[in-house]
């Protein structure tokens, strides 16, 4: 089956019986982008939904785990983050032929471009990143135990085990030999700071385009695409969003290295940092040059899992191929992080 069409012929009746009030004809037709799990508007009754499923075919193990994305959305819906509502988690994959989520569509702005063209004012820019920013330590300040989620991860030394997995994810999806994935592979461990203790939700995917606006204010209303969430620690979600204004802002993925931030209003990587720190009560944060590694080794991994898709057929976007051309230049930048420590 194709990621690009959904067989509605059994959802209909599968959601007129799960979802409350769900009532009149069903029409689903597909978000652009996603290349991980394929993303469906639903309409039926005047009302509009929103269907994440994972793709079909054979997948890597633990990749797309949308059941993950429903419980931990679910679980924030009465915390300072904000979610959109979820209606159910259906596990039945002869539904739809694989597993997928139904939650509530939102009514808002998501900003694809880092520097926000569309904004006309410096304030505003200003405080669609501010909220970013509060949205973030608002997440990273949920007690995991008060919203039964304290076993969504295994708690300790998540940096050792993140680069042991993306290690390994990277393995079982390499295409071709990379020098820059190697000498990070080699580098991580060798530089891991030692474990702190500190345990939180985290995102695992928090970027500009991942959040939702309100229509006309600065304000968040949702945050979106939780499959890589878990139990870890905070700084990789910071250092990530971090290291992604420092890609170039040419090509799909949209950095701001050339860009002077100041005359848009935008925050520099130190003003950001400190306002996250002062929202979490953090003093301050060593090792960030780790930190920054880590993330470009971490995207540059998922990557190359989307080009392995994109090569064998079950890629979820066109852009699929032209993202998995990503995983050297990548891999690149975080090796001129290290030869620059």
């Amino acid at each position: 089956m194709s990621t690009q069409h959904l067989d509605i012929s059994k959802l209909q009746d599968y959601l007129a019986e799960t979802v409350p009030g769900f009532s009149g004809e069903l029409t689903a037709e597909k978000f652009a982008g996603g290349q991980s799990n394929p993303t469906f508007m639903l309409s039926a009754g005047g009302t509009n939904y929103v269907l994440r499923r994972k793709p079909p075919g054979e997948l890597l193990k633990s990749a797309h785990a949308v059941d993950r994305e429903f419980r931990v959305i679910s679980a924030l819906a009465d915390t300072d983050v904000p979610v959109p509502k979820t209606y159910c988690l259906c596990e039945d994959e002869s539904i739809v032929g694989s597993m997928f989520y139904v939650m509530e569509y939102l009514e808002g702005r998501v900003f694809w471009d880092p520097t926000l063209p569309e904004i006309d004012s410096n304030d505003e820019r200003a405080a669609i990143y501010d909220d970013m920013n509060r949205v973030l330590a608002a997440l990273h300040n949920v007690d995991p135990d008060a919203v039964g989620l304290s076993d969504f991860g295994r708690p300790g030394n998540y940096f050792e085990r993140q680069v042991s997995r993306w290690t390994k994810q990277y393995r079982a999806s390499e295409t071709e030999h990379s020098t820059a994935m190697e000498t990070l592979i080699e580098w991580l461990p060798a530089n891991m700071p030692a474990d702190d203790g500190v345990v939180s939700l985290v995102h695992g995917d928090y970027r500009l385009d991942n959040v939702m606006y309100h229509p006309t204010e600065p304000r968040i209303i949702a945050v979106l695409d939780w499959e890589l969430s878990t139990l870890g620690h905070p700084l990789a979600d910071l250092a990530y969003q971090v290291m992604a204004w420092q890609l170039p802002g040419d090509g799909s993925l949209k950095g701001m290295a050339e860009i002077d931030r100041g005359s848009l209003g935008l925050p520099t990587d130190e003003e950001y940092i400190a306002r996250y720190c002062e929202r979490t009560g953090r003093d301050s944060i060593d090792n960030w040059n780790f930190y920054i590694v880590f993330c470009f080794f971490r995207l540059a991994a998922i990557l190359q899992g989307v080009k392995k898709r994109a090569l064998i057929g079950t890629a979820s976007s066109a852009e699929a191929k032209a993202k998995g051309e990503l995983v050297e230049p990548l891999a690149a930048l975080g090796v001129n992080v290290i030869n620059q420590s």
